[in-house]
């Protein structure tokens, strides 16, 4: 039996979490040596398997860009029927194609805060990933799909550095303009801080955006990422993006070392009594097992903890 912490709720907090499981595709599109497709499988029904109501399978975007995802197609055909309900990444309306081809109900788009991350990630201006998005986006909403809305450096930026509130929530604000259901504002080089995350969350709210529309996605690099968490959860926030045993990054910002791990949010929201749906004990053993195809050990404080046990 799996060690648990101690019951100690904080008032005010929501009384229920969604995990948005992004290991599969934001965790291993950094992968180096290609994981095999049986393997990819497996690891999203595992996930799957253990609660997670959400899973991102994978991202439909040129394996020129990210050869480890070249094989999208065939590892959504593996999944059968179950992989429609699995949300996947699509940059443009070619990869809108593919999902629409395989019949798939869930898609998200991948934008960016600031122009420079938008010119290394997307080969567009930081207006023109706006003019790229806008047709896929109508088509997917009028195809019945949901599209989620993906927008990356809004806590920092490699090259520009800090990014104003007022920049986030513009850019923000035009993908929900758009026609996104839901927007995740990333951390994605882990700078963010918990006086950030307050402060950013409520410009949202300033500029008339619910935070019920809100996500977040925090990385590590700094070990940032539980106490941002904690401030999201006091700002309202009910979703939060994570990844099994803390694989992966971005793969166009050498910054960008691990995401949240998975099993870390489930530890916090436990010891705070809020409602995850989660199988601790099958999440772990599935980084752990993850970890072994990849012939390393999982970053996350967690799985390293109930593990060595």
């Amino acid at each position: 039996m799996t060690a648990l912490p101690m019951l100690v709720p904080e008032p005010g907090l929501p009384a229920a979490v969604t995990i948005y499981e992004v290991g599969p595709r934001d965790g291993l599109q950094n992968e180096k040596e290609v994981v095999p497709l049986e393997v990819k499988a497996e690891f999203v029904r595992r996930l799957v398997a253990a609660g997670l109501p959400v899973v991102e399978a994978t991202s439909f975007v040129h394996p020129r860009w990210v050869p480890q995802l070249a094989d999208a197609a065939e590892l959504m055909t593996e999944l059968g029927e179950a992989g429609r309900d699995l949300p996947v990444l699509v940059p443009n309306e070619r990869g809108l194609d593919r999902a629409l081809e395989l019949g798939l109900r869930h898609v998200a788009v991948f934008a960016s805060a600031t122009e420079t991350f938008a010119t290394k990630n997307l080969n567009r201006s930081y207006d023109d990933q706006f003019a790229m998005f806008e047709p896929t986006i109508t088509r997917a909403l009028d195809a019945g799909l949901d599209v989620r809305g993906y927008l990356s450096m809004c806590f920092g930026d490699p090259w520009e550095g800090a990014v104003p509130l007022d920049a986030v929530v513009t850019a923000g604000r035009r993908l929900l303009d758009l026609g996104v259901g839901q927007l995740s504002l990333g951390d994605t080089i882990g700078t963010g801080t918990a006086g950030h995350v307050t402060a950013l969350v409520q410009a949202f709210v300033d500029a008339g955006v619910g935070v019920d529309r809100l996500a977040l996605h925090f990385h590590d690099t700094y070990g940032q990422a539980l106490s941002n968490v904690q401030a999201g959860l006091r700002a309202g926030v009910t979703t939060f993006d994570a990844s099994a045993g803390g694989l992966g990054g971005c793969p166009y910002a050498k910054s960008a070392t691990g995401n949240l791990a998975t099993e870390d949010v489930v530890w916090l929201l436990t010891g705070l009594g809020i409602d995850h749906g989660v199988d601790l004990d099958a999440v772990v053993a599935t980084s752990v097992w993850m970890a072994g195809h990849l012939d390393r050990p999982s970053p996350s404080a967690v799985v390293r903890a109930l593990s060595s046990r």
